[in-house]
């Protein structure tokens, strides 16, 4: 069976007549053609464009079914319930449920056992769960495929599709990743983190064929042998004496890194170094799963649950619990439009979760357009109207569906970027100083659905690329704990910037502003790495250095939540210059003490808490230094008698211990009370909380998450606050009505110690 095509029509053989070859229509006619050729249904048990008055979803009218399938031709003869319903729309159309209402309404009204959702790109199956009301979005379930016709009296198999939920899948593909790894663990006998790297390549290596066949064949075992069998036979034979004399595996490798260069996933010279039995061994694994039409949220979390154990111990200092990685992206609300950077972003949880969290953000809103248009477009008068203008108003529905579903396009279309395009390729920035880790980051975005473009293999405190200082509007971070930076470590060539046509492309983007991020590097080669600090005069901790480096990277009035040590807010004189030195650069808007038990299950030991900094607008900024100035004059003409009075005491100043000491004493009084000084009167009110349970046990378990009431009320705070508003309001704001979870002080190193008694 084929398509038929004549004179701007398509046949549709459900009718037996020509329509006009709409781009739904012919989605329709495409997906009949699967139904009758892959799937073995009959002609005879479906229709198309099938409508039923049992409604209850008020101004959508009658309901109606692009395809309808019954279990037989007698059942659809004597207008028993469906069985399977489709619902069809423009390859420009992304799959959503709640856009298809129509099918999901029939399928509902009818008792089908099955939905299904397709523009031709992407196809979506539901089981329908007839315990529930229908139209609510619980009585849909998504599953994996459909029955074909041969199972449709088959009781066991049509159990399995209907149990084969997306969770069932991803916790399915979990354990098929870990089988993968041992398969490479035992016969090749590589380490934890090159065996994941080899898993990583078929992954990759997959992806490209299945994208190749647009999602219609999936790489398996046999079609790799047989493919191989023509390679050795037809092509192999015209390399020999060439770089490209390689076996099949490794021809198809060569592709691979071909098809993702841009993307900086593999080095020129990667090869596949497990042996071929290994490699046919995982795609036999594999091969029940399409990666190219799988949904994100089911590979993305499978890989990511995969990372986690695969990199424990070394590694885990890469990777920050998924609680916590919610909770601090929840805390800071990204926004669309927003650009966002985890300068040390190891596996790059922080930068998936502000993706999805603002790609959800456009999902919504564009959801809500649609709802307007639909309410006003079908109206309520539509049960009285004809089919021909019913069909009129859903085709001018249809058609602003259409427009608006163009904004959720992943590639630039006709030189236009869609917003969830500009998403990806121009809000999201990383970076870590692992090559492996930033190989995984970029592959875990990938997986995640996108956004990868933006992270890079580089030293988080050097400028590189789109990520240099005063950019961004969310920095988001859990740096490197207790780790230093050599006293002697020099900025060399290596760390030169040198692909030119990327510099021409950064020059272009972002103008002079490149030019004088590049001069941090190109400009300082040979100096020490930690005199391009002010606080590198103080201390060599690296997580004291992201500070400053995330303040420096920040936009004013840009937000900022980080993974700390608590040493740095409460060890005593040791850690003040440090942080009067951040305080000084912005707000503390809240302090957040967590368990130690997240990260002991990452092999971590410190007592972590998390920061969250709003930088100084322009205005604030101002205010704070001329409180500053005010308030160090006032303090020094207050001690200058005293003063006065020392240094006609002491004749020989320089070399008298008794007047040094006096001057030590009186210098750090004037230091103490110009701080407090500037406490008073540039007074503004820090939340402060101690959660017991946030999420993980010491095993990396789940328990107990109190982030998450935090958050909540956290979010009620600052609607009041309007922490965000960087025009000058005030930030006080009566915590008398909340849970009780918050607690306000005026300083982070006198309070800390109550939250740790419990307070």
């Amino acid at each position: 069976m084929e398509i038929k095509r004549k004179n701007g029509k398509i046949y549709a053989p459900l009718k037996d007549k020509w329509l006009v070859e709409t781009p739904e229509e012919t989605v329709r006619q495409k997906y009949i053609v699967k139904l009758v050729t892959e799937y073995g249904y009959s002609l005879e048990q479906m229709d198309q464009e099938i409508t039923t008055n049992n409604c209850s979803d008020r101004g959508n009218g009658a309901a109606r079914a692009d395809i309808v399938i019954w279990k037989t031709k007698e059942d659809k003869e004597n207008n028993f319930n469906s069985f399977i319903v489709v619902e069809c729309k423009a390859e420009t159309v992304k799959i959503r449920r709640k856009d298809f209402y129509q099918g999901s309404n029939y399928a509902a009204n009818t008792n089908s056992a099955f939905l299904v959702l397709t523009n031709n790109k992407e196809t979506k199956y539901y089981k329908i769960d007839k315990s529930r009301i229908p139209n609510n979005d619980e009585a849909f379930q998504e599953i994996i495929a459909i029955p074909k016709a041969c199972d449709i009296d088959n009781e066991k198999e049509i159990k399995r599709l209907l149990t084969q939920t997306k969770t069932f899948t991803r916790d399915e593909f979990t354990r098929v990743l870990f089988s993968c790894h041992n398969i490479i663990r035992n016969n090749d006998k590589l380490s934890p983190e090159a065996a994941f790297d080899e898993i990583s390549k078929i992954l990759f290596m997959k992806i490209k064929y299945e994208r190749e066949q647009k999602g219609t064949m999936v790489f398996t075992k046999k079609k790799f042998q047989d493919e191989e069998k023509v390679f050795e036979k037809n092509i192999r034979p015209s390399l020999i004496g060439t770089h490209m004399d390689l076996p099949y595996m490794q021809y198809l490798f060569n592709n691979t890194k071909k098809e993702f260069k841009n993307d900086e996933l593999f080095e020129d010279n990667e090869i596949i170094k497990i042996r071929q039995n290994s490699f046919e061994s995982i795609l036999k694994l594999l091969e029940k799963y399409n990666l190219s039409d799988t949904a994100d949220d089911i590979k993305g979390i499978a890989f990511e649950q995969f990372l986690g154990k695969t990199f424990r111990g070394e590694l885990g200092q890469f990777f920050t619990p998924r609680t916590i990685v919610d909770f601090m992206i929840d805390i800071l609300e990204p926004q669309e439009g927003e650009i966002i950077c985890d300068p040390a972003c190891g596996s790059g949880g922080f930068l998936i979760k502000a993706f999805e969290y603002v790609r959800s953000k456009i999902e919504n809103d564009i959801q809500k357009r649609k709802d307007i248009f639909k309410e006003q477009i079908l109206g309520t008068d539509y049960n009285k109207l004809t089919d021909k203008e019913q069909t009129k108003r859903n085709k001018d529905l249809n058609s602003i569906f259409n427009q608006l579903n163009k904004e959720l396009e992943t590639v630039k279309k006709d030189g236009i970027e869609s917003r969830l395009y500009k998403l990806s390729h121009k809000c999201i920035y990383g970076t870590d100083a692992n090559p492996r880790m930033a190989r995984t980051s970029k592959m875990n975005m990938i997986m995640h659905g996108d956004g990868h473009g933006g992270v890079h293999h580089h030293d988080g405190l050097l400028n590189v690329n789109g990520i240099f200082e005063n950019r961004f509007d969310v920095i988001v971070t859990n740096p490197p704990f207790g780790s230093r930076v050599d006293k002697d470590l020099k900025i060399t060539e290596a760390d030169r910037f040198t692909d030119k046509a990327k510099i021409k492309y950064y020059m272009n983007k972002y103008g002079s502003r490149y030019t004088e991020a590049l001069e941090q590097v190109n400009n300082n080669i040979g100096k020490k790495l930690l005199d391009q600090y002010d606080l590198g005069k103080s201390t060599t901790l690296t997580e004291v250095l992201f500070i400053e480096r995330c303040f420096r990277l920040l936009n004013q009035g840009g937000r900022m939540g980080i993974v700390l040590p608590e040493g740095v807010l409460n060890n005593g004189r040791k850690m003040q210059k440090i942080r009067d030195y951040f305080e000084g650069k912005g707000k503390i808007i809240l302090v957040c003490s967590i368990p130690q038990d997240v990260f002991i299950a990452a092999g971590a030991t410190v007592k972590p808490s998390i920061l969250f900094f709003k930088k100084f607008t322009a205005t604030e900024e101002k205010k704070y230094l001329q409180i500053k100035e005010q308030a160090t004059i006032e303090i020094d003409n207050k001690y200058q008698p005293e003063l006065d009075v020392l240094e006609s005491s002491y004749k020989n100043m320089k070399k008298d211990k008794v007047y040094r000491e006096k001057l030590k004493d009186i210098n750090n009084k004037k230091a103490n009370e110009i701080k407090q000084l500037i406490k008073a009167r540039f007074d503004y009110i820090v939340p402060m909380v101690k959660v017991d349970k946030a999420g993980i046990t010491t095993t990396g378990a789940p328990c107990e998450n109190e982030l998450i009431d935090v958050a909540k009320e956290y979010k009620n705070y600052n609607e009041h606050a309007q922490l965000w508003d960087k025009s000058e309001l005030s930030f006080k704001y009566s915590l008398d009505n909340t849970l009780g979870v918050l607690r306000v002080h005026n300083s982070i190193e006198e309070k800390l110690g109550e939250l740790n008694a419990g307070a």
